[in-house]
């Protein structure tokens, strides 16, 4: 059993912690707490977390969009609490709150050697694109922002 929330700033840390914890999650130096509470305030509403029948974090999914498109980051459920359909149940909760945001595509990154986050994405209706390659610019010193 589990209760599902919008995520606050004071989920952070847990959030952090079970992000941390995982392969395929890739975490960059911008995904501090500071960074985070601001995109939390940024996009109130959109991003939101699982917990457990003892109030533990379990799962959770960042959103936001940036008035044209919608942007999921580091969607992620405890490994114990997997195959339960909370991942879906976050995407699509995140989903609906983009849209009554009227947002119509939701773009996300996963890691190419993240088969088991490639199969999920595929499973949830997700749709790879082969016609683009991520490029970044680095406005800062910190090359791993």
């Amino acid at each position: 059993m589990f209760t599902l929330r919008p995520m606050g700033e004071e989920d952070i840390p847990a959030a952090l912690a079970l992000w941390q914890g995982l392969p395929g999650i890739g975490l960059r130096d911008a995904d501090n707490p500071a960074s985070l509470a601001k995109y939390l305030r940024r996009n109130p509403g959109c991003s939101f977390v699982a917990l457990d029948g003892a109030g533990a974090l379990i799962g959770v999914s960042l959103a936001g969009h940036d008035g044209r498109r919608g942007y999921l980051h580091h969607v992620a459920v405890s490994p114990h609490c997997r195959k339960q359909g909370l991942g879906r149940e976050l995407v699509e909760r995140c989903a609906a709150a983009l849209k009554a945001e009227g947002i119509e595509k939701i773009n996300f990154s996963v890691k190419a050697d993240n088969a088991a986050g490639l199969a999920f994405w595929n499973r949830v209706g997700g749709r790879e694109r082969t016609d683009l390659v991520i490029v970044s610019l680095i406005l800062g010193d910190n090359p791993n922002v």
